[in-house]
């Protein structure tokens, strides 16, 4: 689950970019399913599949929302941080 996390985090900040709109797009299909994946895997987890879940709603390609660039820009470097703060804090050394 790490490699999805480091691939996931890694897309959101390339989304910081300027890039083609079907880069985007490809983004959020990725990032759908990513998202919906997590949520299952952290199921028992707090409130991590709720915060999952709202993510994914927020990039489905299916029905878009309309969001400004500059808030994007936010809430990309957001999941970036939050999806690549745990496999740092979560590292002991034997």
């Amino acid at each position: 689950m790490n490699f999805l996390k480091i691939i996931l985090a890694s897309l959101c900040l390339l989304c910081l970019l300027e890039m083609p709109y079907s880069f985007y797009e490809f983004f959020r299909i990725i990032a759908l399913a990513s998202f919906g994946f997590l949520a299952y895997k952290e199921r028992d987890n707090g409130a991590w599949p709720l915060f999952w879940i709202i993510s994914a709603l927020i990039v489905q390609p299916f029905h878009k929302f309309y969001i400004t660039r500059p808030l994007w820009t936010i809430i990309d470097f957001i999941w970036a941080i939050t999806l690549l703060y745990p496999l740092f804090t979560n590292y002991k050394k034997t």
